[in-house]
């Protein structure tokens, strides 16, 4: 399976203290020896933790190919058009979310994102999506003819979360999800059949099929098992686990997990 590592959690360390430390750079070479297959980063436009300068930077120096999460504001288009990544993936934004809490509109955003995938392809910049696996979201993208559509897993992952692990006990309990075990294993099998079917057609479609969001050391056991996913997105659980382990050994478990 192909392995995107994210690394806007590095950048915002970086932020937190607003000094050149760590340096991303430094990063391209452990996520490349631990077995990574893409570099992963976000340019929000709050430039909350990976700015313009790391966007170029990182696809001047990156041996992996580079995948630039973006929206489809005019001025990120106009510098992922300059900057050139091996593929942008267009994402929604909301500056209140702590990280992206959704898939893309497609049905309110149907032109605006059209505008935007043309001019990317005009610069050659492979497209993807970020959107929620259903099947009206599916059929607004095979309009657009990208090569790629990566689905926003943070309900699976909520609903694992809550289920397996000790999320239901902490502060950052999900409310709406305090439900019986019985209730959320239910729910999670469903949404692991809606994802399964979902990648089925997209497959179908001859369009790549990725998934990110939320995903972990725990609950990736059960993505891999669905044979249409060819890609994974992973970033805060990999940066999480690096803080004890070091960045390349974090790497190398996941990839040794996929």
């Amino acid at each position: 399976m192909y392995f995107g590592v994210n690394i806007d959690h590095i950048a915002v360390l970086r932020e937190a203290r607003r000094v050149n430390s760590p340096n991303l750079i430094d990063t391209l070479s452990l996520v490349e020896r631990g077995g990574g297959d893409q570099i992963t980063i976000h340019l929000r436009e709050d430039r909350r933790h990976i700015v313009d300068f790391d966007v170029e930077n990182i696809i001047q120096n990156s041996v992996l190919p580079v995948n630039l999460e973006m929206s489809i504001s005019p001025e990120i288009v106009e510098i992922t058009k300059r900057d050139k990544p091996n593929r942008a993936t267009i994402v929604p934004e909301n500056r209140n979310e702590v990280t992206t809490e959704g898939g893309l509109d497609l049905k309110r955003n149907l032109h605006r994102v059209e505008v935007a995938v043309t001019e990317l392809h005009k610069r050659d910049i492979e497209v993807s999506l970020f959107i929620d696996p259903n099947i009206e979201s599916i059929n607004f993208a095979k309009k657009l003819g990208v090569e790629a559509i990566e689905f926003h897993t943070g309900k699976f992952a909520n609903l694992f979360g809550m289920l397996y692990t000790n999320l239901r006990n902490s502060h950052h309990k999900i409310p709406e999800l305090l439900k019986s075990r019985k209730e959320l294993k239910s729910e999670l099998e469903k949404e692991l059949e809606n994802l399964e079917n979902s990648s089925k057609s997209v497959k179908e479609l001859g369009i790549r099929v990725a998934v990110g969001h939320g995903l972990n050391y725990q609950n990736i056991k059960l993505i891999r098992e669905i044979p249409e996913i060819e890609e994974v997105n992973i970033g805060q659980a990999i940066v999480a686990r690096s803080v004890f382990v070091g960045l390349e050994k974090a790497v190398a478990e996941m990839r040794e997990l996929l």
